[in-house]
């Protein structure tokens, strides 16, 4: 298995530390709101990433974290928490915000069939770790305090832009043109902020009382799990000039250690070529893609379609598209698995499954292995062929199976003669451009119990 590692910008054959198990650790979602199709694009990047790893033979240990508190509204350590500013709107416990939206990221990840981590981790859940890992870089001279808190000094760190690739530039330092109040570099970033008597989420500490910064959870969560250094840590681009930066900074400093073998990033979503924002009204949710008719699993499909490393441009005809890809492969699988007679066609299947594992070991080239599934389901009907696909969707998770099976349900339904016959009549008002006639006799078809589904051919009637 060959991945890209972000650290040294290079693919990299992976082995895990122990030989056997990949520990994963994946930056989660700040649950203030429900998460966006490209917030999702992350997960299932690193779903895809657990499941490849399992397909040639190593186990998994993995965790998620959830930001529950200490996310500030700029990366600057400025403005309230967003964990607060949410509860306040909507006059709720912070807890209950927290609890309302990690609740609709689970059922979006269901939905998109990506796997539930073995640890899923609240970071208010963390926070006497997080007390321990600040104090010990107090101990090692690598922080100050300030009044509103205290803070890592990155200038102490001298591979601060190991991750990022960046140059130190002039700004770094004190008395640059940007504000930074009481820090004494730019890049200083806030470890534990002393909070208002007014906030809703405070705790004791040495330094005051108050809340942890972002950027220790993680360090806190994994060490506390996976020791000082582990296998894997994925995310999004995003968050390598500055989050993962910091947390590099503040883990290392403390232990001398790698945090992790490799780091791992998916790329942006865009939305009809640009930047996905709330100011252009252009972040759309999994249940908005529902509302308008879209099977989840037909964004996975299209997520899959694009190498993680590559932005995604999404648009409405992009994944009306891969709708469309997705119902045919289904009834392209139905073809083969209920073929009574396998087709005269030499097939190497064990070729076939040497070039999976070849394109997944590839830095997970989906796209690759989506287009090597399509290959394979052009070919006559054969058994043999549907079982394969069937093991390939163990690292796909497509639900594959259980769509083939309701499709095959659906076509041993014997439709009564009359909704036969309304559906003709339907046909012809259509014909006629008597869109009014047409769509009161598709109203009646489903009082029926019965849904007509127009095809290029014509139309298919299941039962509801």
């Amino acid at each position: 298995m060959k991945l890209f590692n972000t650290l040294t910008r290079k693919k990299e054959v992976f082995t895990p530390l122990d030989g056997s198990t990949a520990r994963i650790y994946t930056c989660g979602p700040t649950v203030y709101g429900t998460p966006s199709i490209g917030n999702m694009r992350a997960y299932i990047f690193t779903d895809i990433l657990k499941k490849s790893l399992e397909y040639i033979g190593f186990d998994i240990n993995d965790i998620i974290n959830t930001t529950d508190v200490g996310h500030l509204q700029s990366d600057a350590d400025e403005g309230e928490d967003k964990i607060e500013v949410a509860a306040r709107k909507a006059n709720l416990d912070p807890m209950q915000i927290a609890k309302q939206y990690t609740d609709e990221f689970l059922r979006d990840c269901a939905k998109l069939n990506i796997r539930h981590p073995k640890i899923l981790a609240p970071a208010s859940k963390y926070v006497p770790q997080m007390i321990e890992h600040v104090s010990g870089l107090e101990k090692k001279g690598f922080t100050y305090q300030i009044s509103d808190g205290v803070y890592f000094d990155a200038s102490l760190f001298p591979k601060y832009y190991e991750l990022s690739g960046k140059k130190e530039q002039k700004g770094d330092k004190a008395g640059a043109r940007i504000k930074m109040g009481e820090k004494k570099n730019q890049n200083d970033f806030a470890l534990w902020k002393i909070t208002k008597p007014t906030a809703l989420q405070k705790w004791d500490s040495p330094w005051g009382v108050g809340c942890p910064g972002w950027h220790i959870e993680c360090s806190a969560i994994a060490r506390h799990h996976f020791g000082d250094t582990f296998d894997i840590h994925t995310g999004g681009i995003d968050h390598i000039p500055i989050h993962h930066t910091n947390e590099i900074a503040q883990t290392q400093a403390l232990t001398n250690k790698p945090v992790a073998q490799f780091w791992i990033h998916n790329e942006f979503v865009k939305v009809d070529g640009k930047k996905m924002s709330k100011s252009l009204g252009n972040v759309y949710t999994i249940p908005q893609l529902e509302e308008m008719g879209f099977n989840p699993l037909a964004y996975r499909y299209f997520a899959l379609g694009t190498h993680y490393r590559t932005i995604i441009n999404f648009t409405f005809e992009a994944l009306k598209g891969a709708q469309t890809g997705y119902d045919n492969l289904v009834r392209e699988l139905v073809r083969h698995k209920t073929s009574l007679i396998n087709a005269l066609i030499a097939i190497d299947f064990d070729e076939y499954r040497k070039r999976f594992h070849d394109a997944i070991s590839d830095d997970l080239n989906t796209p690759r292995a989506l287009a090597l599934v399509w290959e394979l389901v052009k070919n006559g009907p054969n058994k043999e062929i549907y079982d394969l696909i069937i093991e390939f969707d163990s690292v796909l998770s497509l639900s594959l199976e259980e769509a083939i099976n309701k499709e095959i349900a659906k076509s041993n339904v014997k439709i009564p003669s009359l909704v036969t016959k309304i559906a003709n009549a339907r046909m012809d008002a259509k014909k006629a451009k008597d869109f009014k006639t047409a769509d009161k006799l598709r109203e009646e078809i489903k009082t029926l119990g019965y849904e007509i589904i127009d095809t290029k051919d014509g139309y298919e009637i299941t039962k509801i």
